[in-house]
């Protein structure tokens, strides 16, 4: 691209897309999620209650993208964890923000300005993940674009798609909490670069691979930290909420303009219309309403043959019939 090589950042991004995870972004990426787990409702009390457990959830935060990634793939889901190297580090962040004397790592973790140099750098491995899925994922299916996709998303995200499988852990089962049903700023941003690497690996993209690397890693990191210093919302929340009302809200109002119109009188259902206006009821209070007005409606009209006077009007019947 020769906007890289007019601004002189082309031998910069080159060398970014050749930096190591390894230690120390890695570190970073282990202290953020457990960080993140520990500040789940409940997850200090499994701590103190059952330390196995908690270890096991730490580790399916830590590596749940190379797991699921894995599975997609039909690989070993335990692969990831024969890095023995990666499993102390992953451990030894356990320990110490769950068990270190007084708390005091995970506070010292905690104070703003750390923090965000450590999401920040775990922002950085959210790159190399996304893209690290994409491309093994090619090596398979070289023309399944899907796949990539997919592999990419599940790599980079695999810790929040994963989420209620790691609550059982913990022993709670919250399935109204599925990424899929409400996807976080994380999912949502890491399906969007395992949709641009899939199309720059197969040439669909004018840009090499590191330099979409800088410009994804750059984008990651400032929208991070703007979003922890000043609380803002996702950044392409208006285009998303516009793309929803364009293409799926319209279809839904139609539907259920379509189903109130099926209904008898125009009225809802679990109404009845009482002396002409729709009264909200249950089915059973409905029948027994309408059935009560339909009464006190006979009792009101008078019989035939009978008049105002009754009981006068035969009397003189009788008389006249004597007469």
């Amino acid at each position: 691209m020769d906007l890289f090589t007019f601004f002189g950042v082309n031998e910069l991004s080159l060398g970014l897309s050749r930096l190591s995870m390894f230690p120390l972004f890695d570190t970073a990426h282990y202290i953020v999620s457990v960080m993140s787990l520990k500040e789940q409702p409940g997850a200090v009390e499994v701590a103190q209650r059952s330390p196995v457990a908690c270890w096991f959830s730490s580790m399916l935060y830590c590596f749940g993208g190379a797991i699921l990634s894995g599975m997609l793939l039909a690989e070993p889901p335990v692969a990831p964890l024969s890095n023995n190297s990666n499993m102390l580090l992953a451990t030894l962040a356990w320990y110490l923000v769950f068990y270190c004397p007084h708390d005091l790592f995970y506070r010292c973790a905690a104070i703003l300005p750390v923090r965000l140099v450590l999401s920040a750098m775990k922002e950085i491995t959210r790159t190399w993940k996304v893209l690290g899925g994409v491309m093994q994922a090619k090596k398979t299916y070289q023309n399944g674009l899907l796949v990539m996709v997919a592999t990419g998303w599940a790599k980079g995200a695999g810790g929040g798609l994963i989420s209620n499988f790691e609550q059982l852990v913990r022993g709670v089962w919250k399935p109204e909490t599925n990424e899929l049903l409400k996807m976080s700023y994380p999912t949502k941003i890491t399906l969007i670069g395992a949709v641009l690497f899939t199309l720059q690996q197969n040439h669909y993209l004018p840009l090499e691979q590191h330099q979409l690397m800088s410009l994804y890693t750059g984008f990651l990191v400032i929208t991070k930290v703007r979003m922890m210093l000043t609380g803002a919302s996702y950044p392409f929340a208006f285009v998303e909420t516009a793309l929803y009302h364009l293409f799926f809200a319209a279809r839904a109002t139609d539907t259920t303009s379509a189903d109130k119109s099926k209904e008898p009188n125009g009225l809802p259902s679990g109404t009845c219309a009482a002396d002409g206006k729709a009264v909200k009821a249950a089915p059973e209070s409905c029948s027994h309403s309408a059935l009560s007005h339909t009464r006190e409606s006979a009792s009101s009209v008078p019989e035939r043959g009978k008049s105002p006077t009754g009981e006068r009007d035969l009397a003189g019947a009788a008389s006249k019939k004597t007469d």
